[in-house]
Parts: C-alpha cells; sequence; structure tokens
C-alpha cells in the first residue's frame, strides 16, 4: 500500500513545519503594529543582531526561544511570529496577504521598527527559503546568512524529500494507516496524534525529541501552510539568479540524514559565491538536537567571525 494513495501532498510541505526545543523566557517581548496588523517579537542578548527565521509557514516562533538564547553569548537574537501566526495578527487573513513577498516586507518592516542597519539572518527549513528571499530583495541589510536544513532558493527538489526512506516498514505502514484514517475522520485528534508521532521519526536521527516534535506538528496551521505555498508554486518561486549575485558569507548546514534532499545544500553551494557548506554525520532535521556538538560549533564561530563591533 502506498502513501501517496491518500493524496496526503501536504506531507510533502510540513518537512519544513516545525521546530522543536523546551521553551525558555525572553529578554524582551514586544508586539507593535503597522499598515497590515500587528508583529511579535523576542529578543535575546546583546551585540551585533541575529534574525532567526523558524520554519513553517503556519508555525509561530515560540520553540525558537531556546535556539535563540543559545546563541545569544555575543549577539542580539531576535524570534518574530510570522504573518498570521502567533500574536502577529493581520487585518485580514486570506490568500491574497499571504504572499512569501508580503513575508519579506515584514521583516523589513521588523528591521526598521529595531533600528538596525544591518543583520545576520539565520532561515531555518522554510524559514531558509524566506531568507533567500529576503536577501535577494534587500542584499544591502544582510551581512551574513545562515541557511540551516533549509528548503533551499527556489521548489528545486523540494518534493523529493525522502520521508518514507527515513522511516522502517512498519513505520511506513503505520504512517500510511493513520494518513488514510485522517482523510476519512478529518480533526480527529487521537488519529492527528498518531500521525504527527510516526511523521516526527523521519525528522530526526535520535529518538530523543520524538515526542517534542510530534507536540509541534500538531500546531501547523494548515490553512495558511497551504497558502504560502500556493504563492510560491504560483508563481514559480526562484531566487537563484540573484543568490548568484549575492557576496557575502552564507553557511550552509545539513543534516547527512535530513528529508531534505542533500542535493538541495549543495546547489545552493554551487550558486553562492562565498559559502561555506557544513554536512553533518548523524544528523537529521535540526542540528542543534542531533549534534548540537558540532552544529552549535560552527554557528557561533561563524556569528563571531561575521559579527560587526556596533559598540566600539
Amino acid at each position: 500500500m502506498s502513501i501517496d494513495q491518500f493524496n496526503i501532498s501536504s506531507l510533502v510541505f510540513l518537512f519544513l513545519s516545525f521546530f522543536l526545543i523546551e521553551n525558555s523566557s525572553a529578554q524582551q517581548k514586544e508586539i507593535f503594529e503597522y499598515s497590515d496588523g500587528k508583529i511579535a517579537y523576542q529578543t535575546f542578548g546583546k551585540g551585533f543582531p541575529v534574525l532567526i527565521i523558524n520554519g513553517g509557514p503556519g508555525m509561530n516562533s515560540n520553540g525558537f526561544a531556546s535556539l535563540a538564547k543559545m546563541l545569544s553569548e555575543n549577539n542580539t537574537t531576535i524570534i518574530y511570529d510570522q504573518r498570521g501566526t502567533g500574536k502577529s495578527k493581520l487585518k485580514e487573513l486570506n490568500a491574497s496577504n499571504m504572499t512569501i513577498d508580503l513575508m519579506v516586507e515584514d521583516i523589513e518592516v521588523l528591521r526598521q521598527e529595531l533600528g538596525f542597519e544591518q543583520w545576520i539572518v539565520l532561515g531555518q527549513s522554510f524559514g531558509g527559503m524566506l531568507a533567500y528571499a529576503y536577501a535577494a530583495k534587500y542584499p544591502e541589510r544582510v551581512n551574513a546568512m545562515i541557511q540551516s536544513h533549509s528548503g533551499g532558493m527556489s521548489l528545486r527538489n523540494v518534493g523529493s524529500f525522502s520521508i518514507m526512506n527515513r522511516l522502517t516498514e512498519a513505520e511506513n505502514d503505520s504512517l500510511v494507516h493513520y494518513s488514510a484514517m485522517m482523510h476519512t475522520s478529518p480533526g480527529n485528534p487521537r488519529l492527528a496524534k498518531k500521525r504527527a508521532y510516526f511523521m516526527a521519526k523521519a525528522y530526526l536521527a535520535g529518538t530523543e525529541h520524538e515526542n517534542t516534535v510530534a507536540e509541534r506538528l500538531l500546531e501547523v496551521n494548515r490553512d495558511l501552510n497551504s497558502m504560502i505555498w500556493g504563492n510560491m508554486r504560483s508563481n514559480n518561486f526562484d531566487k537563484t539568479p540573484e543568490m548568484r549575485e549575492f557576496q557575502n558569507k552564507v553557511l550552509i548546514i545539513h543534516g547527512l540524514q535530513d528529508v531534505v534532499p542533500i542535493e538541495i545544500a549543495e546547489f545552493a553551494h554551487e550558486v553562492l559565491s562565498n559559502s561555506e557548506l557544513l554536512k553533518i554525520e548523524d544528523c537529521g532535521h535540526y542540528g542543534w538536537l542531533d549534534r548540537p556538538d558540532v552544529y552549535l560549533k560552527k554557528v557561533k564561530e561563524f556569528l563571531k567571525a561575521n559579527s560587526i563591533n556596533i559598540n566600539p
């Protein structure tokens, strides 16, 4: 029995939709109003600013507070709720205002609100795709970039994720079963939890964080998720031409056991003229969970090397 029989194409895009680690109290929480509604953000630490863009779309940023705190030893790290998620409320939420271009403008509005001339941008998963889009539109604002388990600068290879290859035959059968049941009983919380559990197993090289991943998966706003992916597909999302011209340093990190194809990271490394590619063994979609010893060390080194001293 094939998982494709049940038309669960949304799984293709859910691999970009979550992150997981315990919540952490923020140094500062703020909400400000702008023309489209409200943007909520949190900041940690002091120093050259680092914007962390979480995966999704359709997820709030709460799950990234701990990562932001870990990276705030010598930097100001910022996380924010993307439009229509968490406390970032829109005056009206529909397909016309849920676009990748408007998400880019939200980031620029946030930068202006915070008063930073430049920042380092770290994009995780779908957040990496959004980071590429922002860097394409506002390259002068991106001092450096980290592409963390990124979905890529285009839709190239996005559909060829390897979730089935990351599961055993029995686990695959279970995922197929609960996915099929969800089609006949949509919204059933027991079935949703079961499906989320088996999906979560595919995203990690280890087992320690499976339950946390599964819980996070249940928070996805699927309608919002579909709107954004639909917008990207209809406009053939592709920032490759702009990224060929991007000159600043880029760190690309990818797990060798990631559900996102390694070819996406390798292609980015070929396109970007000033990039470094780190492939991590025994690592799935979340390097700071599976291999914090390698992931955090490398990211902190990159931040130190590319942060401008703003308090001479």
